[in-house]
């Protein structure tokens, strides 16, 4: 079929946000001729679904899960790989009443057992009465499901389209019910089902879309982010929906293995908002040439946002420089805070600002929390980017341990207050009474200061080493493996162990692809005398085979698996005695 990718002008008059649910949102998108479009690896179109289109099969499918005997505010599963299905049977869920909830497509589908088991444990988190997968991944989800008694039924797309629809009249979610699930990356813990009202979600959007990116008629979106990350699904599948704006979809594995189509699409569809976290950013910058930079013309790219993840500068800069040549400005980078409990974004820069960046004495941050800012390569340093101001009706404060605020530029636990804020942890009254503290506050896990009402995030709370009373960032020492030219960014991790008497040890992992012995062993030596050096404190390096470092569903490298792979393979009863190790 000849498809034509939806239009960037839409017919209708463009209301951004000013919606009570998302439902209500998609009733006026449909009147309207904007959509989505889904490319293939190859950047061809493949399909279409103009947001008239969404609506209609959403109705539609909407009774069909009703007709499975399902009840208002139970939870369907989706497995929710970036194609049509995914998006109708979500606002077929809006217009039925029910809690929809992402769960990713397989990463590496040579990791079999993983991903069922991946798979299990979010049908039982989210005590799914129904799911629903593509029929590539529907033996995965048989797998998962065997036995659990709660799920009721499963199947395909097709086969749920094959089901009587049941005549009733539709009662879609209204606003103080939860719109639906996101789990939790799982980079430091089990994986959670974080529960968003309709009232929180447009909330965010309405700021996201109106002061973030201060969206105009003539936006075009692009993305490869997945529908199971909180970026892929509020920002790229609701953004545009609830601003009437046409999006382009490349797959995500579609992306990781030919980044630069990405490139090509906003470039030939002269899209304007696209987001990545900062290793889509080094993909591109990697894989693009001379030749490219020919075809492709960036200087439509007006919001290049960035999260997800630390924002490491560098990266930034290198992208800027390849694709400058290709009309691509760094004004556009757009560097902003969020978590999924807070629905997606807590704050944004001015548009067009660029990266900014604090250099900070490394030294006086970790031993007192003061933030005092130094000329960069002068000493050993931090640098952190500004990720803006909160969003309308939101705040940000930054305490200490015992929960005072703390003044300007001082460190300490970043927490978040406003209307964008989850209902709780769904079946979890423990870890949902750890973060939701008194007056309304969220404790984000996250650490960071405030200049002059702006936010600077410089780690986790989790990713911080205590070592003889020294605070040392595991994003540091990360980074110096990183700078190193034997390591790639990205193939580090760094976490802390207590061996049996007690003692804490810091331990690096690092991807290697030296064969050499001698080569290894001098890589291991000059790790562990830098860090010394650098931090005071002794390390364990451990080189490992690329591929080893275990990442979250959405790229996010797990120190929380790190830590767990490195204990099974040294039996951390006792010190490991491999070559690298030593020291």
């Amino acid at each position: 079929m000849n498809w034509q990718p939806t239009s960037t002008r839409n017919s209708q008059p463009q209301r951004l946000a000013d919606f009570g649910t998302l439902s209500e949102a998609l009733d006026y998108a449909a009147l309207g001729t904007t959509g989505s479009n889904f490319y293939d690896a190859r950047g061809e179109l493949r399909e279409t679904l103009p947001y008239s289109e969404l609506r209609q099969r959403a109705v539609v499918t909407a009774r069909q899960l009703i007709g499975l005997g399902l009840m208002r505010g139970e939870r369907i599963a989706i497995v929710a790989d970036t194609d049509p299905n995914f998006m109708v049977i979500f606002f077929a869920c809006q217009y039925a009443g029910l809690v929809p909830y992402a769960m990713p497509v397989p990463v590496n589908l040579g990791s079999h057992n993983i991903y069922v088991q991946q798979l299990r444990g979010l049908l039982q988190g989210g005590e799914a009465s129904a799911a629903v997968a593509p029929a590539e991944y529907l033996g995965f989800l048989e797998e998962a499901a065997e036995g659990l008694l709660s799920l009721r039924w499963r199947g395909t797309t097709e086969q749920l389209r094959a089901r009587e629809a049941a005549r009733v009249e539709l009662s879609p979610t209204r606003l103080d019910e939860p719109a639906y699930l996101q789990f939790t990356s799982g980079s430091t813990r089990f994986p959670q089902g974080v529960v968003i009202t309709q009232k929180a979600v447009m909330s965010n959007l309405r700021g996201i879309v109106r002061t973030g990116l201060e969206v105009k008629p003539d936006d075009r979106c692009a993305s490869w982010l997945p529908y199971y990350h909180d970026m892929g699904l509020v920002g790229f599948v609701l953004g545009p929906v609830v601003s009437q704006v046409s999006v382009d979809y490349l797959r995500t594995r579609d992306f990781a293995v030919r980044p630069l189509q990405w490139l090509r699409i906003i470039s030939r569809n002269r899209c304007t908002i696209a987001f990545s976290p900062p290793f889509g950013f080094e993909l591109c910058a990697r894989r693009v040439r001379g030749s490219d930079l020919a075809t492709l013309n960036l200087s439509c790219w007006r919001a290049a946002g960035v999260g997800a993840e630390m924002i490491r500068p560098p990266i930034l800069e290198s992208f800027a420089s390849r694709l400058a040549p290709a009309g691509f400005d760094a004004r556009a980078f757009l560097p902003c805070y969020g978590l999924a409990e807070a629905s997606l974004a807590v704050s944004f820069p001015a548009l067009g600002s660029g990266v900014e960046v604090m250099d900070v004495d490394a030294s006086r941050l970790s031993e007192q929390g003061l933030v005092i800012q130094v000329e960069s390569g002068s000493g050993r340093t931090n640098s952190f980017v500004n990720c803006g101001e909160p969003l309308p009706g939101h705040e940000v404060a930054v305490v200490d341990d015992a929960g005072n605020p703390v003044g300007d530029a001082r460190h300490g636990r970043v927490l978040v207050r406003g209307p964008s804020l989850m209902q709780g942890y769904l079946n979890n009254n423990e870890s949902t009474a750890r973060v939701m503290l008194a007056g309304g506050w969220l404790d984000t896990g996250d650490l960071g200061y405030l200049h002059q009402g702006h936010l600077y995030i410089t780690g986790r709370a989790h990713d911080v080493i205590i070592v003889n009373g020294r605070n040392i960032r595991a994003q540091d020492l990360e980074d110096l493996a990183e700078n190193q030219p034997e390591v790639r960014s990205g193939d580090a991790s760094a976490f802390a162990l207590t061996d049996a008497a007690g003692i804490p040890a810091v331990v690096i992992v690092v991807e290697c692809r030296l064969a050499e012995q001698a080569a290894r062993q001098a890589l291991v030596v000059r790790l562990q005398r830098l860090v010394y050096e650098g931090f005071g404190v002794r390390c364990m390096v451990e080189l490992v085979a690329s591929h080893t470092l275990p990442r979250t569903s959405s790229g996010k490298l797990s120190r929380a698996a790190a830590r767990q792979g490195f204990v099974q393979r040294a039996g951390w009863d006792q010190p490991p005695i491999a070559e690298a190790v030593s020291g």
